[in-house]
């Protein structure tokens, strides 16, 4: 089984490009399968990482920035991957 992990932070007006350099300088105990990053409007931030193991595996995860930063709290979620069928 295959779960992904997924965080998503709002920078602080205009720091985006600056919370977009921080998460992509953070490094995992473990390496992902895969680990993904993306931007979107309003300075914010998504990484995806996907691993291999059960829903509630114990996998490493992406750390809150310094709350000078962002402006509010770091949204996670949790997904398992299902067959395609």
């Amino acid at each position: 089984m295959t779960v992904a992990l997924m965080w998503e932070a709002r920078a602080v007006d205009g720091r985006g490009e600056e919370l977009l350099a921080w998460v992509s300088g953070q490094r995992l105990a473990e390496e992902p399968l895969r680990r993904e990053t993306f931007r979107a409007p309003e300075d914010r931030v998504l990484v995806i990482t996907w691993w291999e193991g059960s829903y509630d595996a114990d996998v490493p995860e992406l750390p809150e920035p310094d709350g000078e930063l962002v402006s509010r709290a770091v949204h996670r979620w949790r997904f398992e991957a299902l067959a395609e069928g």
